[in-house]
């Protein structure tokens, strides 16, 4: 997508305060001195088996992104394809219901959208946000010794590459749909009213993926512990017995290069870390002083989880060294 992206004709607006040279969430266009507009889109192809339970998903997934930029949602577009002979059978009805209840849980009205006729289902959402410019949460501004907090369990990549192989038990289904239709709503009420340097989502590149844009982008370095990462139920099972999906492989490929791994850290357990993951938590860049606050507000949101995984280091501009022990020295 970098390569693509690079195409783009370079056109200079000062309303312009966050686009894609970052590879952060959402874009951010500023109106006056007070509102900002934020803008994302996102759709992909049934994780799960239920068309309800993907459209709520699909619909979380997409609000994620202005959560993760501090903002508000404040309407939405479906984006529909679908295979037209299908359209009789009420798939397509379920998918856009289960958006609709989130978005309604969201306080987001859906007021309209687009369709197109393709033999592969997908749905999602085009989101408009609200933020005061000055309050903004980027991915490009994390500093060295800012704490690394994460909001949800990880592995939903690896369990919906078993539920589409038949493979996976309710129990481990029930516990992925539960998170990924939770919304980041709380959490990001949470790290506003704290006050934090950095933040991203986490969806398709992974843990190690973001992680590795957000370091770069604020030309730092990450030390990671991998021991302290949440997993979802049955995810490190299903790995073991090689439930791999296409995107967790090219995340590894794209990212090798910028890990380097303690020996401590079994290499069945490095598959997860690089787990495209769908409808993740934020990954929370929080200076030390405001840990605890932000910890505790989490919590009391309602967070899944609220993890500290990590913490920004100087160095070598998007490099990560993952550890296993948050108190063992280097």
């Amino acid at each position: 997508m970098t390569q693509v992206l690079r195409h783009l004709i370079p056109f200079h607006d000062p309303a312009v305060l966050v686009d894609s040279s970052t590879a952060d969430d959402a874009a951010v266009y500023r109106i006056d001195s007070d509102r900002a507009l934020v803008t994302t889109v996102d759709f992909f192809t049934p994780i799960v088996d239920d068309p309800f339970d993907f459209g709520r998903i699909a619909a979380a997934n997409a609000l994620s992104d202005i959560y993760a930029m501090g903002a508000r949602p404040l309407f939405a577009l479906n984006i529909v394809a679908f295979p037209r002979d299908l359209l009789d059978q009420g798939i397509l009805g379920e998918i856009v219901r289960g958006g609709g209840e989130v978005a309604h849980a969201a306080g987001v009205a859906i007021v309209g959208g687009h369709s197109v006729d393709d033999a592969e289902p997908k749905y999602g959402l085009a989101v408009v946000g609200e933020v005061d410019p000055k309050r903004v949460i980027r991915n490009s501004t994390a500093q060295p010794g800012d704490q690394i907090v994460l909001t949800k369990p990880i592995g939903t990549g690896i369990i919906s590459t078993a539920i589409k192989r038949g493979a996976a038990p309710d129990s481990v289904i029930g516990k992925a749909v539960e998170s990924m239709v939770t919304l980041n709503e709380g959490a990001a009420h949470a790290m506003v009213e704290v006050g934090v340097n950095a933040a991203t989502d986490l969806t398709g590149y992974g843990i190690l993926g973001h992680l590795h844009e957000m370091a770069r982008a604020s030309r730092v370095g990450v030390r990671l512990f991998e021991g302290a990462i949440p997993i979802l139920p049955g995810a490190y099972e299903l790995s073991e017995a090689g439930f791999i999906p296409g995107g967790t492989r090219r995340n590894e490929r794209d990212i090798s290069p910028y890990v380097r791994w303690s020996s401590e850290v079994a290499e069945s357990r490095r598959a997860l870390l690089f787990d495209a993951q769908t409808s993740g938590g934020l990954l929370i860049a929080v200076p030390p002083e405001r840990l605890d606050s932000l910890l505790s507000a989490l919590e009391e949101s309602g967070a899944p989880t609220a993890s500290l995984i990590g913490e920004v280091v100087p160095g070598e501009p998007g490099k990560i060294f993952v550890d296993l022990d948050p108190h063992r020295s280097e």
